[in-house]
């Protein structure tokens, strides 16, 4: 029997097949800067394509509508020196209200005229609290200011107050019923609390108010696009258009509109002319790219995306995306770092998280795996995916106990599926309940009867409680099903030899190389088969095939010594067994080097520092260049306070293993 040759099929490890994306990215769009699901119909990424019936949503070009204020705005109309005489204006009334009333606001209205300038002025530095505080003060002074109060909604909105916000607007427009920039905010504020039908009712109005300012055609066209009213919006972004052709938001605007219908070519000539007229423009280039990902143009999606994120590098959907392109370029590394920058900006990211977990997996760190599916649970509690993608990393780690509880998790939220039950069968076999393995295989195949992983995977169950004939016919059918799975090929070759077919196991073992050529076990066990069978000459060849694909294979080394012996090469016998002695000694150190390393790991999860650090120097004792070892040291060494110790073992960490990097502090 082939050691620890049974492992969660390829298809379901890699992603392929069930350990996959969360299912919420397939029906959600994201808010930019968080890139978290808002309630409407988003992204479908979902291998590598995108869902025709949920084409490409981007929440309000690229995250919340951008809140259309007299105050902050780069048209010329809405310069701050003209936010303050059309201010002023109010303050005047103000003061004849007052005086009929025989009091003398003088005083007050020039307070109230410099606090609103200092307002509009920290605005411009983005200072929010300090322009909240000056506008709290203005509606204070003049009660009867539209302007004061929509300013303070809009600071409001700007610092994700909604309720505020629309209070605000609300006292705005009773005090100026047509101030149709009130209008325009209100409707975004309302856009961004869900209340579709309202914002839909304040546009309207905004737009007709002024019919020639095209915010209010593209605010009433932001509503008809969350309406899915896709048609109704085409036609209020080309308004807009009309009436400002070189805003390159507008365009993008359209753009993402175009997506939805879908028109991906218009779409595409949007979002260039928006580039034309704005080469910088990261909402532009964010949605640029992520076209060229859905058409599979991978180096323009990356160009495109690498550049949104650089530009607004605090946007965890820039991060997300970019990702994304360069996973499926396999740039596992870089995709790590992208993913990591943008979790560490928004942690409740769940389909990040996700999908660092995933990457974090193929490339062999299961623990930080296991914590980045863990926070994703903890957003999606109900999500089976990432209950299964969690099961297949506690599998990988050899926690087969906790893999068995996330798969019924998962099995329970979704019932019939069958790679989901085909995963629990397999961490039944490594806790080695082999009927319980069997059973499971067995439902998921009624579910899926031409599947030929779980073919194999029951054959290896039947193989494992030496129902020998049962095995043979499970893995054959597995063969038929899918000739180039060279697992089913070697495995069957090794039932067939134990049951003395030499010859058939040495087909089925040469059907397993052809399928996976740099299969080295694979013709080390046909060597072994063929030393049997009394083909030395073959076994030889097969043998030296197995040492030259894997140079540390001490088990090829030694029969292979075996095989020259009988054939009368004493001296090459004598290399090879010497080679095979010194390699298994080499891989004894290594093993427990890992064991203490893992029991080191332990030590310090309990926080037991002493006990963890005396595991890691013994690891190092015995294999000083092994890189895990000396990170795992370095994190015990700055937990106990000792930095030069620390950045010491991080240095040897990363110079033995540059994908370990010291954590960011």
């Amino acid at each position: 029997m082939r050691k620890g040759k049974h492992r969660i099929p390829a298809e379901k490890a890699t992603g392929e097949k069930r350990n996959g994306e969360s299912s919420t990215t397939k029906n959600s769009k994201v808010e930019a800067g968080t890139g978290q699901p808002c309630g409407q119909t988003g992204i479908a990424l979902v291998r590598g394509e995108w869902s025709s019936a949920h084409m490409l949503r981007f929440l309000c070009s690229y995250g919340f509508p951008r809140v259309k204020s007299n105050l902050v705005c780069h048209r010329a109309r809405f310069l701050p020196c003209c936010a303050v005489s059309f201010f002023c204006s109010f303050v005047a009334v103000g003061t004849c209200k007052a005086q009929s009333a025989g009091s003398t606001p003088s005083d007050s209205a020039s307070r109230a005229t410099t606090i609103y300038k200092q307002g509009l002025a920290a605005l411009q530095k983005g200072d929010l609290d300090s322009a909240r505080a000056a506008f709290e003060k203005v509606v204070r002074l003049v009660p009867q200011s539209p302007e004061g109060y929509n300013s303070l909604g809009w600071v409001f909105l700007a610092q994700d107050d909604v309720n505020s916000a629309i209070r605000q607007f609300q006292s705005a427009l009773k005090l100026k019923p047509d101030f149709e920039q009130a209008h325009v905010n209100l409707a975004n504020a309302l856009i961004r609390k869900g209340d579709l039908a309202s914002a839909l009712r304040e546009s309207q109005e905004a737009t007709r108010l002024a019919p020639g300012d095209s915010e209010t055609h593209r605010t009433l066209g932001r509503v008809l696009d969350f309406s899915k009213d896709f048609d109704g919006a085409i036609v209020e972004f080309r308004r807009a258009i009309e009436l400002e052709p070189q805003r390159a938001e507008l365009h993008d605007d359209l753009g993402t509109v175009l997506m939805q219908k879908p028109d991906p070519q218009q779409a595409e000539a949007e979002f260039s002319e928006a580039l034309r007229l704005q080469p910088n423009f990261a909402k532009a280039l964010f949605h640029m790219g992520v076209l060229q990902y859905q058409r599979q143009s991978l180096a323009e999606a990356a160009q495109h995306l690498q550049a949104a994120a650089q530009l607004e590098s605090s946007d965890a959907g820039a991060h997300y995306y970019f990702a994304q392109v360069l996973t499926t370029q396999n740039k596992t590394a870089a995709a790590i770092d992208e993913l990591q920058a943008c979790v560490k900006l928004n942690p409740n990211y769940p389909d990040a998280q996700n999908s660092l977990g995933l990457l974090l997996q193929r490339a062999g760190e299961t623990e930080q795996a296991i914590t980045a599916f863990r926070q994703a649970l903890k957003l999606q509690p109900d999500n089976p995916d990432v209950h299964n993608n969690l099961g297949l990393a506690y599998l990988q780690n050899g926690d087969a106990q906790g893999a068995v509880t996330e798969f019924q998790a998962a099995i329970r939220m979704r019932p019939g599926d069958s790679g989901y039950i085909g995963n629990l069968g397999a961490a039944y076999l490594q806790v080695a309940d082999f009927d319980a393995a069997a059973a499971k295989f067995q439902e998921a195949l009624k579910l899926s009867p031409e599947d030929a992983t779980l073919h194999y995977d029951l054959g290896l169950a039947w193989k494992l409680k030496d129902k020998l004939p049962e095995a043979i016919a499970e893995l054959r059918k597995a063969a038929a099903l899918d000739p180039g799975q060279a697992d089913a090929h070697y495995t069957l070759g090794v039932t067939l030899w134990q049951q003395g077919d030499f010859d058939a196991a040495a087909e089925e073992l040469r059907s397993a190389t052809q399928a996976k050529p740099d299969y080295a076990e694979a013709y080390y066990t046909l060597g072994t088969v063929l030393k049997q069978n009394g083909d030395l000459a073959a076994a030889a060849e097969a043998l030296r095939e197995a040492i030259r694909l894997q140079p540390e294979f001490a088990g090829a080394h030694t029969t292979l010594a075996a095989v020259l012996r009988q054939l009368g090469d004493t001296e090459g016998a004598a290399v090879e067994s010497r080679a095979g002695t010194d390699i298994a000694k080499q891989k004894t150190s290594e093993q427990a080097a890992l064991f203490a390393t893992n029991s080191g790991r332990r030590l310090l999860n309990a926080g037991d520092l002493d006990g963890a650090i005396s595991q890691f120097r013994a690891a190092i004792q015995s294999v000083p260049a092994y890189a895990p070892a000396h990170y795992q040291l370095a994190l015990a060494l700055q937990r106990r306070g000792d930095k030069s110790g620390a950045d010491q073992e991080f240095k040897k960490a990363v110079e033995l293993d540059p994908r370990l990097k010291p954590p960011a502090p």
